[in-house]
């Protein structure tokens, strides 16, 4: 293996960008990130036995009711812990995927869309089992305050309070043992498909429309786009593992032991093969327009670095 490949300059640039830009993008749509972890959490009535009352309602419906129900602020509960996840995440990612990228691609092979298909697979792996904690932290601190329904509360468990992510991390190790921090790791595991799909999909389509108009017509519009559909291909492909995830993630012991196959057809046996897909709209407007913005600051702060930087010029791969 080429250490000098894997540890190189330009990555530690990549990884630095792809956590910058993540943490970005995520600041200015995180409302939209709180809905959709709202709708992606209802539990299912047939885990409970017990009809669940509530209506079904669009990003902007929730958005309105949320505010009128617990203040502005509700909106943006949870925001620094999920920065500061986001930022590990996506420097372990980037830099992981950006690494190996380079010790299997060379002038001679040129661009395969498998192959980075493959790459970012193993980027997720490594991803989820470092971070999955994090993000298990951060599902219990969102909904900290929720005004839940009484059959909601009951599933979800004891209702804890977390001072902080290091506080939560320390919480659910000691009550629920160390195991519980890595809850969702089934299916998270599965989910590492969507960044695979998602980063081969951007890459094919820049390097496509590159051919078609050229590198320096890369404007922030087009990178937006491609972005935005990359995301968008990916997303709804996996979507369905995503709301598992999220149950598992701050649902209470009897959800935690339910395996991944038997949450999915719970759902399907009570509310439909539409059931997999409840809060995908909220969903699709928060990781598409995140993930586009995302990539436009990454290219932006990756060519940035390596102007101020004076570094050679940069290529894309």
């Amino acid at each position: 293996m080429d250490s000098k490949k894997l540890f190189s300059y330009e990555t530690f640039v990549r990884a630095v960008s792809g956590a910058a830009g993540g943490v970005t993008a995520m600041t200015v749509f995180f409302p939209l990130d709180t809905i959709r972890s709202r709708l992606q959490s209802m539990l299912i009535s047939c885990i409970s036995q017990i009809e669940d009352s509530r209506q079904a309602k669009n990003t902007i419906a929730a958005l309105k009711e949320l505010v009128q129900e617990e203040g502005l602020y509700s909106l943006y509960r949870g925001l620094q812990p999920v920065l500061i996840s986001l930022c590990c995440s996506n420097f372990v990612y980037f830099y992981t995927f950006h690494g190996l990228r380079k010790l299997v691609v060379t002038k001679s092979t040129g661009y395969n869309a498998l192959r980075d298909l493959a790459v970012g697979s193993v980027a997720g792996v490594i991803n989820v089992l470092l971070t999955t904690p994090l993000w298990v932290a951060n599902s219990r601190l969102k909904m900290q305050g929720a005004k839940l329904s009484s059959k909601d509360k009951k599933m979800i468990g004891e209702n804890v309070t977390y001072k902080g992510l290091i506080d939560a991390l320390n919480k659910i190790a000691t009550k629920e043992g160390v195991s519980s921090l890595w809850s969702s790791v089934g299916p998270s595991l599965i989910l590492v498909s969507n960044p695979a799909i998602q980063f081969a999909c951007y890459e094919t389509l820049k390097t496509e429309v590159s051919k078609h108009i050229g590198k320096d017509k890369l404007n922030a519009v087009t990178l937006f786009l491609i972005g935005a559909v990359a995301k968008s291909i990916s997303t709804i492909l996996t979507y369905p593992l995503q709301v598992v995830q999220t149950k598992l993630r701050h649902g209470s012991e009897t959800m935690r032991k339910l395996t991944t196959l038997r949450i999915l057809s719970y759902i399907i046996k009570t509310n439909g093969v539409r059931g997999l897909y409840k809060g995908l709209e909220a969903k699709l407007l928060q990781t598409v327009l995140t993930t586009a913005l995302m990539f436009l600051c990454y290219e932006k702060i990756v060519i940035f670095i390596f102007y101020i930087m004076k570094a050679p010029k940069h290529r894309s791969e």
